[in-house]
């Protein structure tokens, strides 16, 4: 029996709805639907009923997922005991999107939809942009993740999609109440930024060329989740991916800033080495992965170089 066939079960038993599992496992509702209709045909038995609030198990299904979780742990204690002969893919990101985004790829990819051939065991390395372009440069990567700062690159690479920037502060900050913060008010607050390379400094740099007079110089935070903490504590401003404040937002923790001008998307790049061997089939099923987990928002025009094109896979390497 497929194991995926098994796993799209029991996490529709654990999200308690079709759309939800779907999600987590990276599927298009469609195809865990046809996952699910396949097992039941191979039981002859029906397992999952839709519901108006979402999915349920049948007295079948509620019988079987005790089995199926077992299944699953067997399955993975084999795949174990074989990552020895699987080839490895070595993936770089930037603390954000290592924390925020990357993992819903990689967990998709353990979960099978990246396809049969998309066996390989995964590392991922986290750092600031000059030193994972240097391993990727001395192979010491294969692919490596990263918000676009217009560099031009020496190897191939694709934007796999656009992610909204967002300014924030903290709730007991001055222009957290305005009801419309502008161009003077931006210049006239102090930054945070993480560390040098990281993703805070790259849209801080973008946003100083596009302001006709730079802001106060940044302050470091150390790191991602210091400088969230600081923003949140009316340290200053954070210029971010929504992505790496989202949660911040939602609590209130961090307020999005209601600018007159909002800053422009910005791309998230793929770039990997020309020849990653035997892990190539995995490289790209997480390309495609990385397209269907991005939101695609309306590219600026410059945001994608010639030759990229968001949302479908490079037929060959494309070269700067």
């Amino acid at each position: 029996m497929d194991s995926r066939y098994l796993r799209a079960f029991v996490t529709v038993a654990e999200t308690g709805g079709i759309s939800a599992a779907a999600e987590r496992l990276g599927y298009a509702q469609s195809s865990l639907s046809a996952q699910l209709r396949r097992l039941e045909q191979e039981l002859g038995v029906t397992v999952v009923v839709r519901t108006s609030t979402g999915a349920s198990l049948t007295d079948a299904g509620r019988r079987l997922l005790p089995y199926a979780r077992e299944a699953l742990e067997i399955d993975a204690r084999m795949r174990s005991a074989a990552a020895a002969s699987r080839p490895r893919l070595r993936i770089g990101a930037p603390e954000t999107l290592a924390g925020e985004w990357l993992p819903d790829i990689v967990t998709a990819l353990d979960y099978g939809a990246g396809g049969p051939d998309a066996d390989a065991e995964i590392s991922v390395v986290v750092g600031p942009r000059e030193h994972l372009a240097e391993q990727l440069a001395a192979g010491e990567l294969d692919l490596a993740f990263h918000f676009d700062d217009g560099s031009s690159t020496a190897g191939p690479s694709v934007v796999v999609g656009h992610e909204e920037v967002v300014v924030v502060a903290g709730p007991a900050h001055p222009l957290a109440d305005a009801a419309e913060v502008t161009e003077a008010d931006v210049l006239a607050a102090d930054f945070l930024v993480a560390e040098p390379g990281c993703s805070s400094t790259v849209l801080y740099d973008r946003l100083s060329r596009d302001l006709p007079a730079r802001s106060r110089a940044a302050t470091a935070a150390g790191s991602l989740p210091a400088l969230r903490r600081l923003a949140a504590h009316g340290r200053g401003l954070a210029l971010l991916p929504k992505l790496a404040v989202v949660r911040d937002l939602e609590d209130g923790g961090l307020v999005d800033l209601p600018l007159a001008t909002r800053p422009l998307p910005v791309a998230i790049e793929a770039r990997w080495r020309p020849d990653p061997g035997q892990a190539e089939p995995t490289l790209r099923a997480v390309l495609r992965l990385a397209r269907r987990h991005t939101d695609q928002l309306p590219a600026p025009a410059a945001a994608v170089r010639p030759g990229a094109t968001p949302g479908r896979p490079p037929a060959t390497a494309r070269t700067a």
